[in-house]
């Protein structure tokens, strides 16, 4: 049995969540505020919460095209209907009235979600704790680019120094997950996504 709980680095108004990619991406977004050409608005893009997932992703942006990390504040309003758009990326019977059902939502919605073991900041996994990743695609893509993200930071150095105290094996000082806390998702919508099983 595992605990999927929304799990991020939020305010009143806005939510931490963070990308990887290769500078040919990042430095545009970075300069623009927003993601620009050479992103394809086409393609699904997947935002996660949880900062040590993004790192165990990447490999504290050593892994190909992957060698920045983005912090993307997006508002609680866009994340919101994110997750109530959503559907699982795999059917779960008990979830799901049906494979076909199933099926069907899948199509018709523009956000996928998936749960994956959670890691402390040495990569390792959590047992029993579970972290999202909410992948964008269509309707969602085009609202998360031109309406959600607020601003945007480099946290490039920070996944660097993290992956040098890991080989150290010494905790390193203000790690980003410890700002991280369970984000309020309502019961009917938690059942839906699955936030809790």
């Amino acid at each position: 049995m595992s605990t999927c709980i929304v799990s991020a680095f939020y305010s009143e108004t806005t939510i931490r969540v963070y990308q990887a990619y290769s500078p040919v991406i990042a430095k545009p977004a970075l300069a623009a505020g927003r993601f620009v050409a050479p992103f394809k608005m086409e393609r699904m893009t997947w935002i996660k919460p949880s900062f040590n997932w993004m790192m165990y992703r990447c490999g504290y942006a050593s892994k190909s095209s992957q060698e920045m990390v983005l912090a993307m504040d997006i508002s609680r309003e866009g994340f919101d209907w994110a997750l109530r758009h959503a559907v699982l990326s795999r059917y779960q019977p008990g979830v799901h009235g049906s494979y076909e059902a199933w099926k069907q939502e899948l199509d018709a919605k523009p956000v996928r979600i998936q749960w994956d073991p959670e890691r402390d900041w040495r990569l390792q996994p959590i047992a029993g704790v579970r972290a999202i990743q909410i992948g964008l695609s269509g309707e969602a893509v085009k609202r998360y680019v031109h309406e959600w993200i607020a601003g945007i930071e480099d946290v490039t150095p920070d996944a660097h120094a993290i992956g040098a105290a890991a080989q150290r094996n010494t905790p390193p000082p203000g790690l980003p997950s410890e700002g991280e806390r369970p984000y309020p998702v309502d019961a009917e919508l938690a059942a839906a996504i699955c936030a809790h099983y």
